[in-house]
């Protein structure tokens, strides 16, 4: 971003509310509870989806599935909802809207199945890729909470858990029950299964703490059974993480409207595609050295699973690009107003360069929580704690509207509104030295 650009509130974020409190037929089904429900669903079903690649337990792989005949039911209640919606012809643009978004989740959620699917058939995981995902900037986890642990009978925020282990819950599994949107006073209980995402440094403490067996990292063996494999599974991790972010910015896009994020996506999308291409002939490369190639087909189908996932991400995004009329009931679902996503560059000699965001805080004050940063071409998703800006790295937020001028002067930046056009402008400050060129 230089010098003078634009300032880009991208979309408002919400928390996630909890999934599965009651029974599906029990719960409200309104549209906007649905939609809101149907977004956590197919975010919490990618996740696992990777984790069961990543642990190689066909467990986690089976919940995917029992989720989606859980999505199944929400994209046929939602589509019923719309088409009862749209009596009269000035309805039917609006609602339109509507079904792209449920259509792009449905095949989001799809997507996790195809990934889940390469555990449960046995496809082929080589251990070079276990071992790429495990030494990525984020991992997920899991953990069992045992009787008597020091994490039994006590709530989320006491533990601490982001600042002491560099991770955080991104679900609950409790018996049938799912639990997302984990806050600060819900209480672990014996048997609780904790997925956790964040930093692989943190697991044996995640695991101490929960009181379950010492996790051993997988090794790579050590004569490699398939040239360039490693080549190859280290761009599906980098695909892993692009598919996450194309998904979590659609998201936004949808809440505000933002043409600008609206093309990051698209860029992300380009770039997924790119990647399956270039995976392919690294597979084949790699099968060609080795008589067997069946250990490779897991690649394959992983890689075409995180594509698809950026091609949805772009489907809903499309709506944004062409100009197209967006149903409000999308950003009240998908949204809350009260916050906004920024774009900011970081600048050399800013606050915020060299430090680590568990130095920095940001989370507290400006009460800003940091998405994504582009480092170079390197995408680093929902980074944590132990993360270390840099001069030049491009930072995305979400945070209050209010604290939007602290936020951008910790990275080096004024924020000032242009009185011509009305638009926020960034301004290098004082002791700043410069944006990346």
């Amino acid at each position: 971003m230089g010098t003078g650009s634009p300032a880009t509130p991208t979309g408002p974020r919400r928390r996630r509310d909890n999934l599965a409190k009651t029974p599906m037929d029990e719960r409200p089904r309104n549209l906007r509870s649905m939609l809101a429900e149907a977004k956590d669903l197919s975010e919490l079903m990618v996740d696992l989806a990777y984790a069961s690649v990543c642990f190689g337990h066909p467990e986690l792989a089976t919940e995917v599935r029992a989720l989606e005949e859980q999505m199944s039911e929400l994209v046929h209640d939602m589509r019923a909802v719309c088409v009862k919606a749209a009596r009269r012809p000035r309805d039917a643009g609006g609602m339109s809207s509507v079904l792209q978004v449920v259509s792009a989740i449905e095949r989001i959620a799809n997507a996790a199945v195809d990934i889940a699917r390469v555990v449960t058939h046995q496809l082929g995981i080589p251990a070079e890729l276990v071992v790429s995902l495990s030494a990525a900037e984020e991992v997920s986890h899991r953990a069992q909470v045992a009787e008597g642990s020091a994490m039994a009978q006590r709530p989320v925020g006491a533990l601490e858990l982001p600042v002491a282990t560099g991770t955080r819950i991104m679900a609950i599994r409790r018996g049938r029950q799912w639990i997302t949107g984990v806050g600060g006073d819900d209480v672990l209980m014996p048997g609780d299964a904790l997925f956790m995402r964040g930093s692989s440094d943190g697991i044996p403490r995640i695991r101490e703490l929960a009181g379950a067996e010492a996790w051993v990292p997988p090794e790579a063996p050590g004569e490699p059974s398939l040239s360039d494999l490693d080549r190859a599974a280290d761009l599906l991790v980098e695909m892993k993480n692009l598919s996450e972010v194309s998904v979590d910015l659609a998201y936004s896009t949808l809440v505000l409207g933002d043409p600008g994020l609206a093309a990051q996506v698209r860029q992300l999308e380009s770039r997924l595609d790119d990647g399956h291409d270039e995976l392919e002939l690294w597979v084949l490369r790699a099968a060609a050295d080795h008589a067997d190639p069946a250990p490779l087909r897991g690649l394959l189908h992983i890689s075409k699973a995180a594509e698809d996932l950026g091609d949805q991400a772009c489907q809903m995004v499309w709506l944004v690009e062409k100009g197209e009329d967006v149903h409000p009931i999308l950003e009240i679902a998908l949204g809350d107003s009260d916050e906004v996503v920024v774009d900011y560059a970081v600048l050399a000699g800013s606050p915020v360069d060299g430090c680590s965001l568990g130095e920095l805080g940001l989370n507290i004050e400006p009460g800003f929580t940091v998405l994504t940063i582009l480092r170079g071409e390197r995408y680093l998703y929902r980074p944590r704690g132990p993360t270390v800006l840099q001069a030049g790295d491009e930072v995305i937020a979400s945070g209050p509207e209010e604290g939007r001028g602290a936020f951008a002067a910790l990275l080096g930046w004024n924020l000032e509104r242009d009185p011509e056009t009305g638009t926020d402008q960034l301004s290098p400050r004082a002791g700043a030295l410069g944006a990346r060129a």
